[in-house]
């Protein structure tokens, strides 16, 4: 496991990329040995390191949902990252050009809670009651970590993309808010453009088969560290669609049919 000094350094790193706009190297290669649980550490670090300076904690992300990204990954669970304050724009937001590094968008329902969600043994009909509504979103994906070093040509791994944050960096909402049940979130789908043209297309479904599988998952994982999803807090429940590169100058609108649409301009 890394020491204590060595997780808050890593965290440091990352709290420098964001803020220079400079990415830091992978920490898969600086150590090895990492595991989940040390990437883990590495992100609270990094979280508990925004939090002093004066940002807050409105959420969490669920991430690698999806068999190919599960697969692309070499791994057979998702992860999760936290949403701060800042991470927040409104419907039609235009996104500074110094904002972030490397954007990309993904679309995804996010779940509002009502009542705390704590683990273990947290069900779907459980996420489904502590629901008040969900909204359609997008997340804007950045990397304060390199995806690939330049010298050895090694790919992020899984410790990258976690202690990364699991690779959120915004949150877009907007559409109709939705009573949990009154639809069902399987059939959610969205058509993605880009600057008008159409990108990506997904469901819910895509969403290990139902979305609120993945808020449950967050849940129970989050028992392990004596930690819960707390009433008010918003949870993006995963991707149903690839990630989408973005670029100074494009539009991206999400159209959710009964749900509205959700989009924001980079400028």
């Amino acid at each position: 496991m890394l020491s204590k000094p060595e997780i808050d350094a890593a965290a440091a790193r990352l709290v420098a990329a964001e803020k220079t706009r400079v990415q830091t190297g992978l920490l898969s290669l600086l150590h090895p040995a990492m595991t989940m649980d040390d990437a883990y550490a590495v992100q609270a670090a990094y979280v508990a390191q925004r939090h002093a300076e004066g940002r807050r904690t409105i959420g969490w992300k669920i991430g690698l949902t999806s068999k190919a990204m599960q697969y692309a990954l070499n791994i057979a669970t998702p992860d999760s990252g936290v949403l701060l304050d800042d991470m927040m724009f409104e419907n039609g937001a235009t996104i500074a050009a110094d904002r972030f590094i490397e954007p990309r968008i993904e679309a995804e329902l996010a779940f509002v809670l009502k009542a705390p969600l704590q683990g273990p043994g947290v069900s779907v009909t459980d996420v489904m009651n502590a629901t008040d509504y969900i909204l359609p979103a997008l997340e804007i994906l950045d990397t304060r970590i390199l995806r690939a070093d330049p010298d050895t040509g090694k790919a992020r791994t899984i410790v990258d993309t976690i202690s990364d944050n699991a690779a959120n960096a915004g949150i877009v909402t907007g559409g109709r808010a939705m009573r949990p049940d009154s639809f069902d979130p399987r059939w959610a789908g969205a058509i993605v453009m880009r600057n008008a043209e159409v990108e990506e297309t997904g469901l819910g479904a895509g969403v290990l088969n139902q979305p609120a599988r993945g808020v449950a998952w967050l849940a129970n994982r989050l028992s392990q560290y004596a930690q819960r999803i707390e009433a008010g807090q918003i949870v993006l429940s995963g991707s149903f669609i690839r990630p989408i590169e973005t670029r100074h100058g494009d539009t991206i609108l999400a159209d959710f049919g009964p749900l509205g649409t959700v989009g924001c301009f980079f400028a």
